[in-house]
C-alpha cells in the first residue's frame, strides 16, 4: 500500500491507496495557512508573540490619503486568522492625516505598545514621523501616548519611518529606523514617551549597512545579533531582504546576502518582513509582503508567511516562497 498526497486549499491530505486504487479513509490532516494569510491588500506586516497568540499588525495598502487605519489579525495557530479593525486611526491621532506605515510593536509591563510612522514628511517643517501610542490589550483601541510625533526630524538623511524596537533587557529599548537609505538607531526612554542619549552623549547613531534602504528588523539567537534589511524600490519586483550578523547590537552589521525575493512563479516584490520564532522550539517563520503575479499596481501588495531556517553554520538560507504557507503549530 502507498500514500499519495493531494494538495487543498489550505489543507494537506494524505489518503492510503490499496493496490486496486481505491481510497480508503484519510489517515493524516495537516492544515495548511496559504499564502496571503489573510484577506486583503496590507503591506509591512510586523508579526509577534504575545502569549499563545501570534499577531500581525500590517500597514493598510493603499494610496496614501486612505492610510488613514491600522487593523492587526491574531491566530492561534498561523491557519485561522482573526481580524481586528481599526485599532487606531487619524481621529485618534490628531497630528496625522495619511500614509499611516509599518508598525512595531511591543510589550512591556502588561502594556502593549504601538510604534507607527505618518504623513510620509518630505522636510522637517513637515509634521508627522515617527509617533507612539499604547493600550492595555494586543488588539486596542490604542491611545496616542504623546499627542505628537517622537521623532519628526531628519537626521542622518534617514527619513522617520519603519521604526522597530528591539528589547536588548528591561532596561534598554533600542528603536532602529530609516528609510531614504539610511538606517538610525536610538535609546528609548523606559517609558517610551522620548529617546534618550547613548553613553557617549549621542542621541542617533547611523548603522546603515550596504544595500540598505528601508524596513529594518533585528533578532538574537545563540548569542548573535541577525540584523535584517530590504533593498531595491517598494513598487517594483525586485524588493527583497537582505541580512548580516553581528557581535553587538549596534553592529557593525556587514551584509552576508539575500534571504528573500521574488519568485517569477509564484511572486514579486517580496520584501518589508519581521521574524516570529515559536518559544522552546526550533520553528522560524518569516512574515512578509508581496505582490501578485496578476498585479502590477504598487499598492497591490498581500501578507503572507513561510519557513525560515539556518544551515549548520547558524547563516539563514533563503527562503522558499509559496503558495501554501506554512502548516498548523498552536503555540500552547
Amino acid at each position: 500500500m502507498k500514500k499519495v498526497l493531494l494538495l487543498l486549499t489550505g489543507t494537506m491530505v494524505f489518503f492510503a491507496c490499496t493496490g486496486n486504487g481505491k481510497k480508503e479513509q484519510p489517515s493524516d490532516t495537516v492544515q495548511f495557512s496559504s499564502n496571503p494569510v489573510f484577506e486583503g491588500w496590507y503591506a509591512d506586516p510586523e508579526g509577534i508573540i504575545y502569549d499563545d497568540q501570534y499577531w500581525i499588525f500590517p500597514t493598510y495598502s493603499d494610496v496614501y490619503e486612505k492610510q488613514v487605519f491600522f487593523d492587526s489579525f491574531s491566530s492561534p495557530d498561523l491557519v485561522n486568522w482573526t481580524k481586528h479593525e481599526r485599532i487606531i486611526d487619524t481621529a485618534e491621532v490628531i497630528w496625522a492625516r495619511k500614509a499611516m506605515w509599518a508598525p512595531g510593536v511591543i510589550e512591556k509591563e502588561g502594556k502593549y505598545y504601538f510604534f507607527f510612522a505618518a504623513n510620509d514628511i518630505q522636510k522637517e517643517s513637515e509634521l508627522g514621523g515617527i509617533g507612539v501610542s499604547v493600550s492595555d490589550k494586543p488588539e486596542g483601541p490604542y491611545k496616542d501616548l504623546l499627542g505628537k510625533p517622537m521623532i519628526n526630524e531628519i537626521v542622518n538623511g534617514a527619513q522617520p519611518i519603519d521604526q522597530f524596537v528591539y528589547r536588548e533587557n528591561d532596561s534598554t529599548y533600542y528603536m532602529f529606523y530609516g528609510g531614504w537609505g539610511h538606517c538610525n538607531v536610538v535609546l528609548l526612554k523606559n517609558d517610551f514617551t522620548g529617546i534618550r542619549p547613548f553613553p557617549d552623549g549621542e542621541m542617533y547613531r547611523e548603522v546603515t549597512p550596504e544595500g540598505y534602504v528601508e524596513g529594518p528588523f533585528m533578532f538574537k539567537k545563540e548569542g548573535k545579533y541577525y540584523f535584517m534589511w530590504s533593498e531595491g524600490g517598494w513598487g517594483g519586483p525586485n524588493y527583497r531582504v537582505a541580512y548580516a550578523i553581528a557581535e553587538n547590537p549596534l553592529g557593525p552589521f556587514e551584509r552576508i546576502g539575500t534571504i528573500l525575493e521574488q519568485n517569477p512563479e509564484v511572486a514579486t516584490g517580496a520584501g518589508h518582513h519581521s521574524v516570529m520564532h515559536k518559544p522552546g522550539s526550533d520553528d522560524w517563520y518569516v512574515v512578509y509582503h508581496r505582490r501578485p503575479l496578476t498585479e502590477t499596481h504598487h499598492n497591490h501588495r498581500e501578507t503572507c508567511i513561510d519557513k525560515m531556517e539556518f544551515d549548520e553554520n547558524g547563516f539563514i538560507k533563503p527562503v522558499e516562497i509559496t503558495f501554501e504557507g506554512v502548516s498548523e503549530n498552536p503555540i500552547k
